[in-house]
């Protein structure tokens, strides 16, 4: 049988790096089954990922597209992490400035599939007219996904229209769960849905316009962790492949690279390796979370990080920049993981075997939380049910149930039994396997021998 010819690859992920690293991760794992890839981003944002391992760097080309300057938006911003909240919808406005440059970029370079998140939606008329097969890669978890729901045809809109609704699971999800908002967090999504988009196009409208004709739906998890959910996103979604990619754990030998950032193991290294084993909590809340002043106060992290020290003796550090996040979680002296509950920090976590503290802040967060309370892979600060606020106390008795008390153990047996699903390389690498196979097979079929 003849070996499968490489095929070409472009990806294209949202301006925000809680995306930019899955896709990355995903690309690699492509390149190592013989494709070539394109990945297409700003110039400042490709600078700022982690290098590409030597022998990859052949099959990997990185595009720089200069983000198209628009009224608003900081100089050198050029993701998320860059700018308020406020001002991402004028990040979305100088994204959809990229039309013009990718589209060249596609017409003279010619990939077989573009591999593409949920912004651009001006690019299907593109592909389409170019003859370029569309694949939609989602990093969010598929329960996530079948709780919003966002296609027309399986459900009513008009049956949620408060927050209240919000708070409950939605009457097309056949099998008991957890999964749905808390009060506050319903309020939250409302509050932001009335403001004026900036960008002129909202969310839902772009996922409207992404989804029609795409030929897959890659959902990163894994049959393992989210069957039930990805069975019922597949029901949702019948016209389109639902195919689970894996849960893409990176690896910590590869976090970095050569990277400069690397440099930043040799503070936290050496005084986690001083640490005793499962002592250390780690408390990380994302590169998009912005929370409050208060929120800051409430977890002691409000204190200029001199002062912290001097207050906490060597108990605690305190990490201002970027922090090496997965090798901390490798540690052994890492007995939890305070979390703003992303889903690939808590990929990362759960790869280790980490027990979970769970503090979500962002729109799909939430759900996360709510999801890993299901599965007693955590626990969730309390907090006010009208306004989200939380207090130290709350948060100092949820650390202490879950990393060292004895009611707290089914937690910490829980997230490790996880381990052998999200650290599992092997099991984890099928997916990609299943996933590639489909790329080759369908881009095959709809344009016979590939040239």
């Amino acid at each position: 049988m003849a070996e499968p010819k490489k095929l070409h690859i472009a990806m294209f992920p949202w301006l925000a790096f809680g995306h930019l690293i899955p896709f990355l991760e995903l690309g690699k794992l492509i390149a190592r089954k013989g494709h070539h890839i394109s990945f297409i981003s700003t110039p400042r944002n490709i600078e700022r990922l982690p290098k590409i391992p030597p022998d990859l760097a052949p099959s990997i080309t990185f595009v720089k597209l200069p983000l198209p300057h628009v009224e608003n938006l900081p100089e050198n911003a050029e993701a998320t992490t860059d700018v308020p909240h406020h001002i991402v919808p004028y990040l979305k406005k100088s994204h959809d400035g990229l039309q013009q440059p990718l589209s060249h970029f596609l017409e003279t370079s010619a990939p077989h599939w573009i591999i593409h998140d949920f912004a651009p939606h001006w690019l299907p008329p593109i592909a389409t007219k170019l003859g370029i097969s569309r694949a939609f890669v989602s990093i969010f978890s598929a329960s996530t996904w079948c709780f919003f729901n966002p296609c027309p045809r399986s459900h009513d809109p008009s049956t949620r229209t408060e927050p209240e609704h919000f708070t409950v699971p939605p009457k097309w999800v056949p099998f008991p769960t957890k999964v749905a908002y808390r009060l506050f967090e319903a309020k939250k999504i409302f509050d932001n849905h009335k403001e004026d988009n900036a960008s002129g196009v909202s969310d839902f409208f772009r996922l409207e316009m992404v989804l029609p004709g795409i030929e897959a739906w890659a959902v990163k998890t894994c049959m393992e962790v989210e069957g039930e959910w990805l069975k019922l996103l597949g029901e949702l979604y019948d016209d389109i492949p639902v195919i689970p990619v894996g849960l893409l754990p990176p690896r910590p030998k590869q976090e970095g690279g050569d990277n400069n950032k690397d440099s930043t193991w040799d503070t936290t290294g050496d005084w986690l390796d001083k640490q005793e084993k499962g002592s250390v909590v780690y408390i990380a809340l994302g590169s998009e979370t912005q929370p409050s002043q208060q929120d800051f106060t409430e977890l002691a992290l409000v204190e200029v990080p001199e002062v912290f020290l001097e207050r906490t003796g060597g108990r605690g550090i305190v990490w201002t920049d970027w922090a090496p996040q997965l090798r901390i979680l490798a540690h052994e002296s890492v007995g939890g993981f305070l979390t703003h509950c992303g889903w690939s920090s808590v990929t990362e976590a759960l790869q280790f075997g980490r027990a979970l503290v769970l503090l979500p802040f962002l729109t799909d967060t939430g759900l996360m939380a709510r999801f890993l309370e299901e599965r007693e892979a955590g626990v969730q600060v309390p907090r006010n049910e009208e306004d989200g606020s939380f207090t130290r106390e709350s948060v100092a008795k949820t650390l202490k149930l879950v990393i060292k008390d004895v009611e707290g153990k089914i937690y910490r047996d829980n997230a490790k039994e996880m381990a052998s699903i999200f650290g599992d390389m092997d099991l984890q690498s099928t997916y990609i396997d299943k996933f590639v196979e489909f790329l080759e097979n369908q881009r095959h079929a709809n344009k016979g021998t590939l040239s």
